[in-house]
């Protein structure tokens, strides 16, 4: 089995730190996981997902790299739009038309494309009736473009325990570890797969943590005021953790989870 993630920050892991300052996030634990499944058959991993891409990126750059890779890819999981929906004038019409455009080339290439809809953060976020509102409306538009093309689609919006604010980092808008396990434990689900083991609680509670609302605004939403007013991303000079194809090594225990 080869496995390739495409996506934005929610696919690279951010908020999902390892003591190195790498990311690995649920798209890593959904490699580890049809890794054990399908042990001690081979399963490779690439990721080119990049925090901070519009979804027209991730359809005409990422998905053009992930078919391109040789041997092709088996299994392909896509989630994009989060930062198409945090700009002014978002067309979810349009956001619809390129996810169906992905899902096609997939089908026509013999890979089975994966669609998610991302995690839901506007309980605590500034602009977040708007967002949800969006998010919404592209969630419906993605799961009726699974139904009709017949593809998997894991729905992570709708997930009621995720929104809890202990899945969250402290910028409000990333899955934390254990949010990244919770998204994890989703996919593999639909996919027919055992779940990762989650992280210890006490592994969660040293990384999080609340701030007050002065700081939050002073640390995370003034820089990304200030990359909109300046046409800057977060992605950019960022290049994709895996973006080619590598061995994953079958989780054995919680330890390596």
């Amino acid at each position: 089995m080869r496995y390739v993630a495409i996506g934005d920050s929610f696919t690279e892991g951010v908020g999902d730190e390892r003591d190195d300052g790498r990311t690995r996030g649920w798209a890593d634990l959904v490699a580890a996981g049809l890794a054990a499944h399908h042990h001690p058959a081979e399963v490779w991993y690439a990721n080119l997902a990049i925090r901070g891409r519009l979804l027209e990126a991730i359809v005409h750059e990422q998905l053009d790299a992930a078919l391109a890779l040789d041997p092709a890819p088996t299994i392909l999981t896509l989630n994009g739009g989060g930062n198409d929906m945090m700009r002014p004038g978002a067309d979810v019409a349009r956001l619809r038309a390129l996810t169906a455009e992905a899902v096609d080339r997939c089908l026509r290439a013999g890979v089975t494309p994966v669609v998610l809809a991302g995690a839901d953060p506007s309980d605590r976020l500034p602009f977040g009736r708007t967002l949800h509102r969006r998010a919404a409306e592209l969630t419906d538009a993605a799961a009726d473009l699974a139904r009709e093309r017949g593809t998997p689609f894991v729905n992570v919006f709708a997930d009621a325990e995720i929104r809890e604010a202990r899945y969250w980092s402290d910028d409000r808008l990333h899955l934390n570890p254990l949010g990244h396990h919770r998204a994890a434990s989703l996919v593999l689900t639909a996919l027919g797969v055992a779940a990762p083991p989650s992280p210890p609680a006490d592994e969660m509670l040293a990384r999080s943590g609340r701030l007050a609302e002065a700081g939050y605004y002073w640390r995370h939403v003034r820089p990304w005021m200030a990359r909109r007013l300046t046409g800057r991303s977060s992605g950019d000079g960022r290049d994709a953790k895996h973006p080619s194809w590598v061995l994953v090594e079958p989780v054995v225990n919680a330890a390596e989870a």
